[in-house]
């Protein structure tokens, strides 16, 4: 991935997790597959808003989707999220990464 592919993944990332209502439905589907309808009945909004919030997230590549019949179901990709993360930090702050280091390994 080229650094202006890097770029636009981080804008696609930030702008993704920049709503509330999907950093909620990213926090309840962070550590288990959840149907629609759980993350429906937990948000307290309608189907087609937590529908649109999934597809963007889905487009962002933060979910992971499992299909089983009728019903389909969403589960963080924590991998990617920390990918992204890093990629942010590589990007933005470039030279930070060691700033982070327990001082024993800095050098």
């Amino acid at each position: 991935m080229n650094d202006i592919q890097k770029a636009s993944s981080s804008v696609e990332f930030a702008k993704a997790i920049a709503d509330s209502t999907r950093q909620k439905i990213m926090k309840f589907c962070c550590c288990d597959w959840r149907s629609v309808t759980d993350i429906v009945d937990h948000m307290r909004v309608t189907q087609p808003t937590v529908s649109h919030h999934l597809a963007i997230l889905r487009e962002a590549g933060l979910v992971d989707v499992r299909h089983e019949g009728k019903q389909t179901f969403y589960r963080l990709d924590q991998k990617r999220i920390v990918n992204c993360c890093g990629v942010l930090e590589h990007t933005f702050a470039p030279g930070e990464e060691d700033a982070h280091a327990p001082e024993r390994t800095r050098r």
